[in-house]
């Protein structure tokens, strides 16, 4: 499964810059520029060349993304730090758009994972977002859906 969506890009996105990543969500700030690759969202939200390449084309994909062995718990273990940034917001941390871009990503897997550790990334919609799932990664995911029932 890895092969067919070449989750390696990120690994090679991720490997160079990943302790530097924890170290910022531990201190509760983003300040370098590491976000498609550690908290990916759907494709097709944004039109840069690092949205373009790093966005999640599938639920499937999503699902082989936390099946993985490196990038499914380096996704649970960032985020498992940003819901440990206690009175901060996800502006706060992420900042304008990143923020966005943490919203989509965690309600993408929320449906990719949905049993799982009941799960993280609904908490994190919880605690920074108010339990609401980011409508356009919602309405992308119903349009993949209803273009596998044709």
């Amino acid at each position: 499964m890895e092969q067919a969506f070449d989750l390696n890009r990120f690994i090679a996105a991720q490997d160079p810059v990943y302790a530097a990543v924890t170290a910022e969500l531990r201190a509760g700030r983003k300040q370098t520029h590491w976000m498609w690759f550690i908290f990916p969202q759907i494709a097709g939200l944004g039109r840069s060349d690092m949205a373009q390449r790093y966005g999640i084309a599938s639920l499937d994909e999503a699902r082989a993304y936390l099946a993985h062995t490196v990038l499914g718990q380096r996704l649970r273990q960032c985020t498992a730090l940003v819901l440990e940034a206690k009175d901060k917001s996800a502006d706060a941390i992420f900042g304008y758009p990143d923020t966005l871009k943490f919203h989509s990503c965690m309600t993408l897997f929320c449906h990719a994972a949905p049993e799982d550790t009941e799960t993280l990334f609904q908490k994190a919609l919880e605690r920074f977002y108010g339990g609401r799932q980011d409508e356009q990664t919602v309405a992308a995911l119903e349009n993949q859906r209803d273009g596998e029932r044709r």
